[in-house]
C-alpha cells in the first residue's frame, strides 16, 4: 500500500500534477489538501479507472491531518505563485508561514514520510521546512527534498532547442547544481552526456534561459501564472525517482538537500560553505542514500559557482533569520 498526500493539490500545480499520479497507477490512495475545490477534484479523479481511491480534504474538521495520516509520500505545492514585479523575497514572506504550518502537521502526524517541497522560492522555504522538523525533534535530513528537477528538465529541454528541431531532449543527460532561482541554477554542461556542441555565445543563452526560464513564463502568462505544468511533470518525475528508489532500485537525481545529514553531503557542504545545495542524490529504499560529488567542472562554470553560493548563501540566512 502506497499513500501519497498532495498539499496544496488546487493550485495549478497541484491539478494536473493529482491527474499525473491518478493515471500513473502508482498509488494506492491519494489524498488532496487544500482551502478549496479539493472535495470536488477528487471526485472527478475517482471516475478515472486505476486503482488508487482519492480523497480531498480541506482545513476544517483537522482535514490536514486526515490528508497526512499515512502518508509515505507528501508533496508541498501549496502557497501563491510569483506574479511580474514580484521578487523571491516577497514571495517568502507569505509562502514561509505557509510551509511553517505545514510541517508543524507533518512532524505530528507523518514525520516518517519523504517530504517534497515545490513551493517557491525552494532556496528558502526548504529550510523553514526543515528548521520545523528539526525543532519537532523528527528531522531526517535523508527524507526531505527541494525539488529542482524542473532545472534538470529545463537543461536538457533547451539545449536539444538551440541544437535544432530533430533533437530529443531526452537524448542529454545534463547536471544541474546549486538552488532553485535564477543564478543559482548551475547547469553543468561541461559534464553533459552525451556532449552538446555549441558555441560559447549559444551556451551562454541557454544557461541563462535554464536560469531564468521562470521569469519566461511569468511574463508570456501577463501575470495569470508562473510555471505551473512543467512543474507538474518535473515533480511528478521525482516522486516517481522516490518510489524507484523504494523499491529498491538504483536511480539518481538532482534534488536540494541538507547535505551534512547525507552520506557524502557533509564533505561537499564543508567545501562549498554551504548546507543547502543541490547535487545528484542516489536515492534506495531509506530516500537519500548518497550525495554524489560535483566532480570537475569548467573554468566558466567555476565563476557562475561562486555568484550562486553568494546569492544561494543570502537566501538560506533569510529562511533562517524567519525561524528565530
Amino acid at each position: 500500500m502506497v499513500k501519497i498526500a498532495l498539499l496544496g493539490a488546487a493550485g495549478q500545480i497541484g491539478t494536473p500534477l493529482s491527474l499525473l499520479c491518478k493515471a500513473s497507477d502508482l498509488f494506492d490512495e491519494i489524498s488532496l489538501y487544500d482551502i478549496i475545490h479539493v472535495p470536488g477534484i477528487a471526485t472527478d479523479l475517482n471516475h478515472i479507472d486505476t486503482r488508487a481511491r482519492v480523497s480531498g480534504h480541506l482545513p476544517e474538521d483537522s482535514g490536514l491531518e486526515k490528508a497526512l495520516n499515512g502518508a509515505d509520500v507528501v508533496v508541498v505545492t501549496a502557497g501563491i505563485a510569483r506574479k511580474p514585479g514580484m521578487t523571491r523575497d516577497d514571495l517568502f514572506r507569505t509562502n514561509a508561514s505557509i510551509i511553517q504550518d505545514i510541517f508543524t502537521e507533518i512532524a505530528a502526524t507523518c514525520p516518517q514520510a519523504m517530504c517534497c517541497v515545490v513551493t517557491n522560492p525552494v532556496n528558502s522555504t526548504l529550510p523553514v521546512a526543515t528548521e520545523v522538523l528539526k525543532k519537532a525533534g523528527v528531522f531526517n535530513p535523508t527524507h526531505i527534498f527541494g525539488v529542482t528537477t524542473l532545472d534538470v528538465v529545463r537543461a536538457s529541454t533547451f539545449a536539444a532547442h538551440a541544437l535544432g528541431d530533430n533533437v530529443d531532449p531526452k537524448d542529454f543527460k545534463v547536471p544541474v547544481i546549486g538552488g532553485h532561482s535564477g543564478a543559482t541554477i548551475l547547469p553543468l554542461y561541461s559534464q553533459a552526456q552525451p556532449p552538446v556542441n555549441l558555441d560559447d555565445e549559444t551556451l551562454a543563452n541557454v544557461i541563462n534561459r535554464v536560469q531564468f526560464g521562470g521569469d519566461e513564463i511569468v511574463k508570456s502568462k501577463q501575470g495569470a501564472g508562473s510555471a505551473t505544468t512543467c512543474m507538474a511533470y518535473a515533480g511528478f518525475r521525482f516522486v516517481k525517482a522516490l518510489l524507484a528508489g523504494k523499491r529498491g532500485e538504483s536511480i539518481t537525481e538532482e534534488a536540494f538537500v541538507y547535505l551534512p545529514g547525507i552520506p557524502g553531503g557533509k564533505e561537499i557542504s564543508a567545501d562549498l560553505g554551504v548546507d543547502y545545495f543541490a547535487v545528484k542524490i542516489q536515492l534506495g529504499k531509506a530516500g537519500a542514500m548518497k550525495a554524489l560529488p560535483i566532480g570537475k567542472i569548467s573554468e566558466h562554470e567555476t565563476k557562475l559557482l561562486e555568484v550562486a553560493l553568494r546569492d544561494l548563501k543570502a537566501n538560506i540566512a533569510t529562511s533562517l533569520s524567519f525561524m528565530v
